[in-house]
């Protein structure tokens, strides 16, 4: 019985140290904060329109994108249980997805509807030990730091492999079971020149970007296709290479999508849609959800979803015929990328314009040679 009372006694003094936020985090590493401020992942309710207005559409009460959008939340179980509303005032909140929460994850587990992070304790009075890749970590005065093996087996797994919404059926789809966070690392979060520290006192050379370069990076995006054309008699095959190591499309309210254009004499007398790039099916990636057999467009409510999509490091090809080719044809293959598709306009309304621009990821253009009986790349 004495052996249970200390044990309590021991838990309840065994609590999270207190917060650091990602300020105090910038006194000494300014070039990572600034990185950070750039990113995807410094994006929360309050400076994220899209995200908010989804949000707000599933709940006006709950606020369960919480547990990934504003993960060190002080009070995150009742942001969750609809008893707290975001808090603009509330540094755990406005922070976002911060380095404190990132630096403190000591394993992740998975359970049906998500992966979860699972926060590494604190002594309660004593600094905090923060986690990572580094080699030969540095403590100093407000943390210690530990080399962890989670930052290259499952970091990322923990909020970018997959999401199903309370009817079962799946919104978000990154990473596989089986699938590490290296390749995501590798490719989001590339070595940079620099120290990681503003006094590099172990003279480093370099650091991880923590930018976590994305779908916004007009160089980056370019990266992760590839096309390429073949021409069999009337017959155009466009290969899509998937060079990522995640599918094309993950995000349910994104699209990526071709648009293919043959021009003759500077005249269009072709292209693989008339009006809306979601006319050709089999060139629109997207996600598309309905509940009880009617389409919806936030995904919050769906009973079954449907993807077109490329999977990890495989290629896809779309066959096409053209009625006509003459010598010295164009043809240009784009495609592109919204951060909302036109669909989201139906049921938000967003200010932001660069949630529905279009974006290129990749252009290629080709002219006929009736010599090679063939598309030759410009």
């Amino acid at each position: 019985m004495m052996k249970i009372f200390l044990l309590l006694i021991l838990l309840l003094n065994y609590s999270f140290a207190k917060y650091q936020t990602n300020e105090s985090c910038k006194e000494c590493h300014e070039k990572i904060y600034e990185e950070f401020q750039s990113s995807a992942h410094s994006k929360t309710y309050f400076n994220d329109e899209l995200h908010r207005q989804v949000a707000d559409k599933v709940s006006d009460k709950k606020y369960d994108c919480a547990l990934c959008h504003m993960p060190m939340a002080s009070n995150l179980k009742d942001l969750i249980d609809g008893k707290a509303r975001p808090d603009k005032n509330n540094k755990t909140h406005t922070d976002a997805i911060s380095c404190y929460f990132c630096h403190t994850i000591a394993y992740v587990k998975k359970s049906h509807k998500h992966f979860d992070n699972v926060k590494a304790k604190q002594a309660d009075g004593f600094k905090p030990t923060l986690y990572g890749s580094l080699e030969n970590v540095d403590s100093t005065d407000k943390h210690t730091g530990v080399k962890s093996p989670i930052y290259a087996k499952n970091a990322c797994k923990g909020c970018h492999s997959f999401k199903k919404n309370d009817f079962n059926t799946t919104i978000f789809r990154a990473m596989d079971d089986k699938q590490d966070s290296l390749e995501c690392i590798k490719c989001h979060m590339p070595k940079v020149l620099g120290g990681n520290e503003k006094i590099n006192k172990k003279a480093r050379k370099d650091h991880l970007s923590h930018k976590f370069l994305g779908i916004r990076s007009e160089s980056y995006r370019k990266s992760g296709i590839d096309i390429s054309i073949d021409l069999n008699n009337s017959k155009l095959n466009i290969n899509l290479k998937n060079k990522m190591s995640h599918p094309l499309i993950i995000q349910a309210a994104r699209v990526k999508y071709l648009k293919i254009t043959q021009i003759r004499d500077g005249k269009v007398v072709w292209q693989n849609y008339k009006e809306h790039p979601s006319e050709d099916k089999a060139a629109y990636f997207s996600y598309s959800f309905k509940k009880d057999g009617k389409k919806v467009i936030i995904p919050a409510t769906a009973t079954s979803s449907k993807v077109n999509n490329i999977e990890a490091k495989s290629t896809k090809t779309l066959t096409y015929k053209l009625s006509t080719i003459k010598d010295k044809d164009k043809l240009e293959v784009t495609m592109y990328a919204k951060l909302a598709k036109d669909d989201c306009k139906k049921v938000l309304d967003l200010n932001d314009t660069s949630f529905t621009k279009e974006m290129t990821i990749i252009q290629k253009s080709y002219e006929y040679s009736q010599a090679h009986q063939q598309f030759l790349e410009l």
